[in-house]
């Protein structure tokens, strides 16, 4: 038996279940690991709630972890038994082991400690996609990024900084303000006290930004919209405070472009995967990016866990331990 945190309908942070489940060996092609630390993430509360839909229930939540493999099944040759490995893709992460597909799993530096790839994988590969696919941030780029010192966007500061880029980003507090400045932000907006728009406008002379990353949703919309300059990308990849209500196409003024990626989408191959986390791997392994953990719940704490994130308690990023 296994200990393992399930959902057996959806609703709020009461319906996750600590229980012990049966973990049948490993299929061909899988192996299995024993977690040493796991990721929480705003995807884990819109599964739970119901808005991004399960495909089967009573389901694990949890879409990354690190630890170590323990067994592996037929055909799986790159991976053995006592490989340290971790991921950021896979649902079924809240459980102290579980079985998953070998060709979604990295192998994970000697360098980088569990809890900092539990807490980075899913975050830090979002980032990455974001800045280097979705939209190519360089030196020139100026962007506003909202909730600029969660998880995402502290590793998005550093990330932006090392770009040379000019960040913008909001927060809601001025000590989550003083927390993005120090990660690397240009520029931060306490959107509790003021207003985005206005200031956004102030910081770039009237001219707007050229993207914006949006993952708060309904809050933000449309706002994020008049922030950006003519042909400017509005990228919603999140809805901490709801989804984005239905909208006419009229509403991208300026010839705007608007896009909903995901990470599963850019991550789609086992060499896209890789080769999103070696770029990770490199950034924290140089330096330029520090992954703070700030929130660690044990396994049968999840509940809590969701309830601090929800009501937008946590800075930088937590984890789950086992």
């Amino acid at each position: 038996m296994v200990q393992a945190i399930r959902i057996h309908v959806t609703g709020g942070p009461e319906v996750l279940r600590p229980e012990d489940i049966e973990l049948a060996p490993p299929a061909p092609g899988e192996v299995r690991i024993r977690h040493r630390a796991i990721g929480l993430n705003f995807i884990d509360t819109y599964q739970r709630s119901g808005l991004y839909k399960l495909a089967s229930l009573p389901a694990v939540l949890g879409m990354e972890g690190a630890g170590d493999v323990v067994a592996v099944g037929d055909g799986v040759t790159e991976l053995r038994a006592g490989d340290r490995v971790a991921y950021g893709t896979e649902l079924g992460g809240y459980a102290a082991e579980r079985n998953i597909r070998a060709d979604r799993l990295v192998p994970l530096p000697p360098v980088i400690a569990y809890e900092t790839a539990a807490a980075m994988m899913l975050q830090g590969m979002t980032v990455r996609y974001l800045f280097r696919e979705v939209f190519d941030v360089g030196p020139g780029t100026v962007m506003l990024f909202h909730a600029a010192a969660g998880g995402v966007g502290l590793i998005a500061c550093q990330w932006a900084r090392a770009l040379g880029a000019t960040m913008i980003g909001t927060a809601g507090s001025p000590e989550k303000a003083e927390l993005a400045r120090a990660h690397g932000c240009t520029h931060v907006i306490d959107y509790r006290r003021e207003n985005f728009v206005e200031r956004v406008r102030e910081l770039t002379g009237g001219r707007g930004c050229d993207v914006v990353y949006d993952s708060i949703g309904r809050d933000t919309f449309p706002g994020s919209l008049d922030c950006l300059k003519p042909k400017g990308l509005w990228v919603s990849f999140g809805n901490a405070s709801g989804p984005v209500p239905p909208f006419d196409l009229t509403q991208l003024k300026g010839s705007l472009f608007a896009t909903r990626p995901s990470l599963m989408a850019y991550t789609a191959t086992t060499e896209q995967l890789r080769a999103n986390a070696a770029d990770l791997f490199a950034q924290v392994e140089a330096g330029r990016i520090a992954i703070r953990v700030n929130q660690r719940y044990a396994l049968a704490d999840a509940e809590q866990a969701h309830r601090d994130l929800e009501s937008r308690k946590t800075t930088g990023s937590s984890i789950l331990v086992v």
